[in-house]
């Protein structure tokens, strides 16, 4: 993928899968939503979650954004880290991924996080199956 191309995929809505290592383990990955914030990704979470601790710990994470269906597109991105105080709006992000109306829904009624993890991308790995179609 281009630049464009790269950009203009990670403002769809795709539910991105966070990697961090987990010290004696495998690499601790979950399913997130995120938000691009200028050259960060942004990933919110409650302070006293493993996936902050982890990612405190580690000061770097990998994160892929893919396709559901074919052809398939994926963006794999690596960098640093940095945890810091929630500084977006929750429904942002809930509406993002829900819609308006059931956002609203799911910022009044579920726990919110309270910290934000800010990936700045440094490595990305993507391709587009289209183009080779």
């Amino acid at each position: 993928m281009t630049k464009a191309e790269r950009e203009a995929f990670l403002a769809d809505v795709h539910v991105g899968v966070l990697a961090v290592d987990e010290p004696g383990r495998g690499p601790l990955s979950l399913p997130i939503w995120y938000l691009v914030d200028g050259d960060e990704i942004v990933i919110s979470m409650s302070a006293d979650s493993l996936k902050a601790r982890l990612l405190g710990a580690a000061g770097r994470a990998t994160m892929t954004i893919q396709t559901e269906e074919p052809p398939y597109k994926y963006a794999s991105i690596e960098g640093p880290v940095r945890i810091v105080p929630t500084a977006h709006d929750p429904l942002e992000m809930a509406s993002r991924y829900l819609g308006p109306e059931l956002g609203q829904w799911y910022v009044d009624n579920a726990p919110q996080g309270d910290v934000n993890a800010r990936l700045r991308p440094e490595r990305w790995r993507t391709h587009d199956f289209a183009k080779a179609l």
